[in-house]
């Protein structure tokens, strides 16, 4: 397959992620469908991390795997484990640490009380609140995008590869399977927004975070294939992803709704299993 086609192939597979973005714009009033949207999304999310985390392990194993038939050395296997660890903790711990700097740096408003200067500043505290929720929802949202987008690198890596070897039909099922997996990693970016409604140039930009590595990892796959490469962006995608799914746990359980939640998580996971029947059977 030349570089032409597989760059449209990545670019295809990458771009499907926008078809389930628009739901974030919808107005949702209800909690419990808040809830499920969310906690879909977060069902989703938990297949993409045993995903990603089972081929992170594939690498690792196979590595394993030449050192006991005497083919390579240990030094390899604990490379690749370190990447491992290294990736997996700056995904989850990483990203709380730069969080909690994050807010020491801005520092708390000094309180401001009685009478009408109180009321004022009662008023101003309301709406700084709100602001601060809608930010944090956005930032959870641009994170899953982040989680996700390192997640795609690495499919397209696997896109790249099988055309730069000729396989042409596998290269095509990838692109079908990856695009509906894309489709539904839009929704998980949405989904915990709850009844924040993000602006078109958000979407664009979290589609393009979350869509946009697809097409540079088809790039570089059909020109290289580095198993380091690949084991670093899975890492980092997993460790990443699993801090998100403890995030929206946490929000979601303030609201109650516990059994429909768990419902709609079970529901979530179903359809990246049912969407990952297609690689599957493409023999990936």
């Amino acid at each position: 397959m030349s570089f032409l086609h597989t760059t449209l192939l990545g670019a295809i597979a990458g771009l499907t992620i926008y078809l389930g973005l628009p739901v974030g714009r919808m107005p949702i009033r209800s909690v419990r469908v808040r809830i499920g949207l969310a906690m879909f999304a977060a069902g989703i999310l938990a297949f993409i991390f045993m995903d990603v985390t089972s081929h992170a392990m594939g690498i690792v194993n196979a590595a394993l795997t030449s050192f006991k038939d005497h083919r390579a050395g240990f030094g390899h296997v604990l490379e690749l484990f370190a990447v491992l660890a290294v990736g997996v903790t700056l995904g989850t711990a990483g990203i709380s640490q730069v969080e909690c700097t994050l807010k020491h740096r801005r520092g708390e408003p000094a309180p401001v009380s009685g009478g009408a200067a109180g009321a004022v500043a009662l008023a101003a505290d309301e709406v700084r609140l709100h602001d601060e929720r809608r930010q944090a929802a956005l930032k959870t949202g641009m994170t899953v995008a982040a989680a996700i987008g390192v997640h795609n690198f690495a499919e397209g890596l696997a896109i790249g590869v099988s055309a730069k070897s000729g396989a042409i039909g596998l290269a095509t099922v990838l692109v079908i399977g990856f695009g509906l997996h894309n489709a539904t990693e839009g929704f998980g970016i949405v989904g915990p927004l709850g009844d924040v409604r993000p602006s078109w140039g958000w979407l664009g930009l979290a589609g393009l975070i979350g869509g946009g590595p697809t097409f540079l990892g088809t790039l570089l796959g059909y020109q290289l294939h580095s198993n380091p490469l690949e084991l670093c962006a899975y890492a980092l995608a997993g460790g990443a992803i699993l801090y998100v799914i403890g995030e929206i746990w946490g929000g979601m359980r303030r609201y109650g709704h516990r059994t429909l939640g768990l419902y709609l998580l079970a529901a979530g996971f179903i359809i990246g299993v049912a969407t990952d029947l297609i690689v599957t059977y493409g023999g990936a």
